[in-house]
């Protein structure tokens, strides 16, 4: 299967090549398919997290009819619990999105978690990747662990982070581990008026505190949505775009990605062989440009040959 039959075959196709990725992640077959569409990014990735409870499944569905209303077609990976049962999503975020099955433009698809600790299941740097290469976005929602939630900088472009008034949520984010992760802050359920303006307060106060405002070229904003009315959700929109607009100045998309990337082949393999892997394994510096599903594949035939 290659990027032209699975455009020609729409979600249906794309949900049997995800799950052929997951039953045969070193196939040949599979390192082929990936390394095709790593190679050919139309989507901008965005990322959003934050504590459970927040609202970020229905801002995310709010997102979607946003998006799908300027013509953009939307793939969604959406990461939950797990079941200590069968080990699958036990949540189940399509169960909690109001989109049109029929419509070829939307894509969801929900991820276990399991046993990693980084907010996001193993199988999402591959489905990303092959998302990338067939929408025009791809929006990847967090199982909502707090502080732990850092991974999802590692395959998104723009990273949302999502605040809920009168929580205590902005003296989370205050936390090191969480100031440094995003590029827009969401105070959600800005409809408690008073209460979201004091968490977007306190959140401004924090980015100026921790210094992560500003500090790459990129002002942070922090904006107040209202997912069930609707209210500030073009300005979210807006903000995502002008994101993808400063990372495409300069080269910095291109270099944030190929830096994911060799973050993400260390990281397989070590998941894979452990620390005594990593020592094995050598030089593992990705050249620009080059695929890191290729380069794993080989350095997984080595070690297993070893």
């Amino acid at each position: 299967m290659d990027l032209d039959t699975l455009k020609a075959g729409g979600k249906a196709a794309l949900a049997r090549a995800l799950a052929e990725i997951e039953r045969h992640p070193d196939a040949p077959e599979t390192v082929a398919l990936l390394d095709q569409a790593y190679q050919a990014p139309t989507a901008h990735v965005v990322g959003m997290t934050g504590p459970p409870g927040v609202g970020k499944s229905t801002l995310m569905n709010a997102l979607i009819g946003g998006w799908r209303k300027s013509g953009r077609r939307v793939a969604c990976i959406a990461v939950d619990p797990s079941s200590r049962r069968s080990g699958g999503a036990l949540l189940g975020d399509r169960t909690r999105l109001s989109t049109d099955p029929e419509d070829q433009g939307i894509f969801v698809r929900s991820m276990a978690a399991r046993d990693r600790l980084g907010g996001l299941a193993g199988l999402t740097v591959a489905a990303m990747v092959l998302m990338r290469a067939l929408y025009d976005i791809v929006l990847i929602e967090t199982v909502g662990v707090g502080q732990s939630e850092t991974d999802v900088v590692g395959v998104a472009d723009t990273v949302l982070f999502c605040v809920q008034p009168g929580s205590g949520d902005s003296l989370q984010f205050m936390k090191a581990g969480i100031a440094e992760i995003p590029h827009v802050v969401v105070v959600t359920k800005a409809d408690m008026e008073q209460a979201a303006r004091r968490a977007r307060s306190d959140v401004l106060g924090a980015l100026s505190l921790g210094g992560a405002d500003g500090a790459d070229g990129w002002s942070v904003p922090v904006l107040m949505v209202s997912s069930l009315r609707q209210d500030g959700l073009n300005q979210l929109i807006a903000a995502i775009d002008d994101h993808r607009a400063f990372l495409e100045g300069g080269g910095r998309l291109v270099d944030a990605r190929h830096g994911q990337a060799a973050l993400w082949l260390c990281e397989a393999v070590r998941e894979r062989w452990g620390r005594e892997g990593i020592r094995r394994a050598g030089d593992l510096t990705l050249p620009p440009g080059e695929s890191p599903f290729s380069r794993l594949a080989t350095v997984n035939t080595r070690l297993s040959c070893a």
